[in-house]
């Protein structure tokens, strides 16, 4: 009910929006950029996103299901289950989708999307089997979703490049800060889901994991920062993907000296790559042709006017010129991206503006494309308060980063 009233409110935005700029500043080419717009969208979602994602989704179920049956995902689970038994109490004890998890999760903190998406969606299908009301979104898939759209990100190298190539004096002094910010909307949607399910997260458990968490992250903080540039960038990269050979080579040497039939079991998980990826099409269409409306009728932007405009009695609004980024992010990661090089570019790269836009595109993640690609691929409809938890994580992150940049850059 909660996408409904929201795909609906997109609409309404973008019809007040189209008839501001028409009849109040004359701009009748706005209906013209909206039916564009719509086509353009619509087409995305299946050339850009679904049939790409086709591809790695056929590759990467196949992979987990060689895990699976070499019980490699087996193993993970029971490493990590004490941790995710306080978090996700509904899944059984060595159940294989904890290890599919720590899949994802690892291969979003590497900021590995084309192997995170995947594994996510195979996780998404697993706790979608555990679920007893199929149409409604279970505790567990909530904060399963809450975690993805925080956006953890442990090397976030895709802003640091893109402050290298607008030519920052220093494109890496935003490190800190972006692990800072993003490591606060993960924890923000661990204690709403957490509240709102009545888990008891103040255990040694938790404690301990988060505290261990914060430790490791220390220490790639110290490692990270005393690299140049480019010796970070080749560290980070390889290392992401010497990790994702590692995943495949162990998962078929693991199953071949098991006697498992390797090839076999890959074409048996990869045939449902397809399958779910024409599944997501509608939901995605359906999502981003809504949020390409409402920007390409003016609405956004009067939004970020009206934003600034109740800011103004602050005194300081340096902030607001960044908030673009930030109410972008939720909605679409290539427009936020598009917004945060817009923002450097108009107020300068090094700028305290510019500066922040980068916190805001590292803090959070895509919460409408996620519960739409992640919530379609098991066709789950009432979503509960999963649309809330995402944006209270994309929020708290983007609070948070606010924070953060005055204490770092101001």
């Amino acid at each position: 009910m909660a996408l409904n009233y929201i795909w609906v409110g997109f609409f309404l935005i973008a019809l007040a929006g189209a008839l501001l700029q028409s009849f109040v500043f004359g701009d009748w080419a706005v209906y013209e950029r909206i039916i564009n717009g719509t086509f353009t969208m619509a087409k995305m979602s299946v050339m850009d996103i679904a049939l790409p994602l086709c591809g790695t989704m056929t590759l990467w179920l196949g992979i987990m299901n060689i895990g699976q049956k070499a019980g490699a995902i087996h193993f993970l689970s029971r490493i990590i289950g004490p941790f995710f038994a306080k978090l996700f109490p509904e899944i059984p004890k060595d159940h294989p989708v904890n290890g599919e998890l720590v899949m994802n999760f690892s291969a979003n903190i590497l900021g590995l999307d084309n192997a995170a998406t995947p594994l996510g969606l195979k996780a998404m299908n697993s706790l979608q089997e555990l679920n007893p009301h199929k149409d409604t979104a279970s505790n567990a898939q909530i904060m399963f979703l809450a975690l993805n759209t925080s956006g953890l990100t442990l090397i976030p190298v895709a802003i640091m490049t893109q402050r290298f190539v607008l030519g920052a004096s220093d494109p890496t002094d935003v490190f800190i800060p972006l692990i800072l910010s993003t490591f606060a909307s993960t924890l923000i949607a661990i204690l709403y889901v957490g509240i709102r399910q009545r888990l008891n997260l103040w255990n040694r458990t938790v404690i301990g994991t988060l505290l261990g968490s914060i430790v490791l992250l220390g220490v790639m903080l110290y490692i990270f920062t005393g690299m140049e540039q480019k010796n970070m960038v080749f560290a980070s990269k390889l290392a992401s993907n010497c990790l994702l050979f590692g995943i495949i080579i162990s998962f078929i040497g693991v199953a071949a000296y098991k006697r498992v039939n390797v090839y076999e079991a890959f074409i048996d998980g990869a045939k449902n790559g397809f399958n779910t990826s024409v599944k997501v099409i509608p939901y995605l269409v359906g999502m981003l042709v809504a949020i390409g409306v409402m920007r390409d009728s003016g609405a956004l932007e009067f939004i970020l006017s009206l934003v600034k405009h109740c800011f103004s009695w602050l005194g300081n609004t340096d902030f607001v010129d960044a908030l673009p980024t930030a109410i972008m992010k939720p909605l679409s990661g290539s427009g936020a991206k598009a917004m945060m090089v817009e923002t450097m570019n108009n107020y300068g790269v090094d700028s305290f503006a510019g500066k922040l836009s980068c916190l805001f595109q590292g803090a959070a993640d895509t919460t409408f494309y996620i519960i739409a690609l992640y919530f379609g691929s098991v066709g789950i409809k009432k979503t509960r308060y999963a649309v809330t938890a995402g944006l209270v994580a994309d929020i708290g992150g983007a609070i948070a980063a606010i924070f953060i940049a005055y204490a770092f850059f101001y």
